[in-house]
């Protein structure tokens, strides 16, 4: 019944793109769209949560006479699906919450009301598919409609640029799916999902199945080196766009990769989760470093993506290595850790690019260094973004600590895995997250403290006006959720169960039941987290220090200069820049990462110019890989372009000269 309730919304996102095309011009569109998709995404994640937490729900399927003839197209839903499918249409209604205020200050309405809702339904599906056939037609769908809202703004350079390597990414993404479920398939052609897991592929195959996975789901994820397309297409997007396709379409990949390995390939190897740790913790490093030198306030907030995506393939990782081990409680640990995070990214990143969104529309400003002093203009928006600025820098009571510390847990437990290789693999890739969650704070002290403190840095932020009450009603329920999961993640761990259960045969022990409600993950001996008791002891330090000033605090009067932070003039150029804040890093790792090249012009004495600092940054993956590809395809389709212009004389000889061709390679493989 949920299923037949489920395929009917999706239904009613597809058809609400077909009203947007009716009402493109009309003044109503816009709420009515949005509207009519925030009401159909909460119905789609009440279900689906329902779903979550019945006991014991059966598994259902059903199949409908489309697609393929002779295979009809096959949906179901299960305990993986439904817990995505919460993850999806939570933000995506919060999402279109938000769209009721800022969709009416978007320039191209019309370029972008059609494409929302199937977008949205597009991501529903790949879901609910339940074969390949129907999984990659989804997958293709969403991957279009997300690349049209990418070519909104199609005037701009930098979005058609955007949009041209989104496409190229995404086209390679599908193929090598493709390609994987082609292996998963067989000789016998097995494309539905029930076939697959009974006959699931061993040895190279089964490698190859791994490796064409990981490049699929993971150029959609981001996961490097196959990330580039994340910080041109994201601040390119509408900003709701872009709170969806980073909080939202990057989990449907890892539902993708999670769908494949996890479910329909069978056991794994020990060496399977040697890649898949490994890709993890360098894209969870590359990408909070990138993510610090960023300038642009929606390019660092998609860097922070793949970031997270690390942490989240890390934590898959670890799952593989235990199962593979036989160790079922703590590839149950490692795998909840990893859809735990999974969700609060979702969460605290739509959050922030909801907020960065409101700063675009009431500045138009995306330079950070052109900002500050928004706290006193949007002090909403400014409470919000510090509450998942908080959450994404994992620090505690708040959701991204909680899942962050699980997946700590879990790497702690790896001393017990009988694979030497691991034993030193699993640390080496702790102490990348380590350096991570360390650069994420620095990353959005620099993100919160330039956009939203100091004075303005220019006219426009100096009279920004606070975002309306629909954006302001989406962020600040973002935040209470980050608060309410962070403080509460036992709730969030006995709802994953069904999951680990289903995929594992495992899970981690009942938190709700424990007195005080703490989070053992393993013993509560060996450790353990109680968000309630160290929110208390937070709040009732913060009040025992305002008390404490307050009674003791010398009450005599004194007049004085107040505290200039050094800069007793009103210059905004005084006060701490982007690049500054991102210097000490820079000076770390800037050499080998960003191959940075500084250039000082320091003025003689007497030399009244100012000196300046000039830094130039490369991303070296695509100067190494990207660029080398661009201009070979350009160099070959430079000398296939020859071809139509040969004469019929040429082309006849070129046939020939081919047919000679094959006829001696069949007589050489004879």
């Amino acid at each position: 019944m949920h299923l037949r309730y489920l395929l009917g919304i999706q239904a009613g996102l597809l058809a609400l793109g077909v009203v947007a095309v009716l009402l493109r011009r009309a003044r109503f569109a816009s709420p009515i769209v949005y509207g009519a998709a925030l009401a159909l995404c909460a119905l789609c994640a009440s279900i689906a949560g329902a779903r979550l937490l019945a006991t014991s729900p059966p598994i259902e399927r059903l199949a409908l006479p489309l697609g393929i003839p002779w295979m009809g197209a096959h949906f179901r839903v299960d305990s993986l699906s439904a817990f995505f499918l919460v993850v999806v249409n939570v933000s995506a209604a919060l999402t279109s919450l938000y769209a009721l205020g800022y969709g009416r200050h978007e320039r191209e309405p019309a370029r972008v009301l059609p494409f929302f809702a199937p977008f949205l339904a597009g991501m529903n599906l790949v879901l609910l598919a339940d074969d390949a056939f129907t999984f990659l037609l989804s997958w293709e769908f969403m991957s279009l409609a997300s690349w049209a809202l990418v070519l909104a703004h199609h005037r701009e350079k930098a979005s058609v640029h955007a949009g041209f390597v989104y496409l190229v990414m995404a086209s390679f993404g599908t193929l090598a799916l493709l390609l994987a479920f082609g292996v998963l398939a067989g000789v016998d052609g097995a494309y539905v999902f029930d076939a697959i897991r009974a006959q699931p592929p061993a040895g190279p195959l089964a490698a190859l199945a791994l490796l064409l996975t990981l490049a699929g789901a993971g150029s959609k994820a981001g996961l490097v080196p196959l990330h580039v397309w994340l910080p041109l297409a994201h601040p390119a997007a509408p900003s709701h766009v872009s709170a969806l396709m980073s909080g939202v379409m990057t989990k449907v990949a890892v539902y993708g990769f999670i769908r494949i390995t996890f479910d329909l390939m069978g056991s794994p190897a020990w060496w399977w989760s040697a890649i898949v740790l490994t890709i993890g913790g360098a894209t969870a490093a590359l990408g909070v470093m990138y993510a610090v030198m960023q300038d642009d306030l929606k390019r660092l907030l998609a860097y922070s993506s793949v970031e997270n995506i690390g942490v989240i393939v890390v934590g898959l990782g670890l799952a593989m290595a235990f199962r593979a081990d036989g160790a079922t409680a703590a590839a149950a640990l490692a795998l909840t850790a990893a859809l735990f995070h999974a969700l609060n990214h979702s969460l605290f990143k739509t959050l922030l690019f909801l907020g960065a969104g409101a700063v675009v529309g009431a500045t138009g400003e995306r330079d950070m260094g052109r900002l500050g002093g928004l706290i006193h203009r949007m002090p909403r928006t400014t409470f919000a973004f510090l509450v998942g600025a908080v959450a994404i820098s994992a620090l505690p009571p708040l959701n991204g600590f909680a899942s962050e510390w699980l997946t700590f847990q879990a790497i702690l437990v790896s001393p017990q895995l009988s694979s030497w290789s691991l034993r030193f693999l699993v640390p080496a890739v702790g102490a990348l997250l380590a350096l991570a969650a360390a650069l994420a704070a620095a990353c959005f002290v620099k993100a919160a403290g330039i956009t939203f403190l100091g004075r303005p840095r220019s006219e426009a932020a100096a009279q920004a006006n606070e975002a309306d009450a629909y954006s302001v009603s989406a962020m600040l329920i973002l935040a209470a959720m980050c608060v309410v999961v962070g403080l509460f993640p036992g709730a969030v761990i006995d709802a994953l169960a069904p999951v680990s259960e289903a995929l594992l045969g495992s899970r981690m022990p009942v938190q709700m039941a424990l007195p005080w409600l703490p989070v053992i993950p393993i013993a509560q001996g060996r450790s353990s987290y109680n968000a309630l008791l160290l929110f208390a002891f937070i709040a009732f330090s913060m009040l025992l220090t305002v008390a404490a000033i307050h009674r003791w605090a010398s009450h005599a009067l004194r007049r004085s200069a107040a505290w200039d932070c050094g800069s007793p003039t009103r210059r905004t150029d005084t006060q701490y820049s982007p690049a500054s804040i991102a210097q000490p890093i820079r000076r770390v790792f800037g050499t080998y990462v960003f191959a940075a090249q500084e250039e000082v012009t320091m003025p003689p004495p007497g030399d009244l110019r100012p000196a300046r600092l000039r830094v130039r940054l490369h991303d070296l993956i695509w100067d190494v890989l990207y660029r080398p590809i661009g201009r070979t395809v350009t160099f070959l389709a430079g000398l296939l372009n020859r071809l139509q212009f040969l004469t019929i004389r040429k082309y006849l000889s070129l046939v020939f000269g081919l047919l000679i061709l094959l006829l001696v390679v069949v007589v050489v493989w004879q």
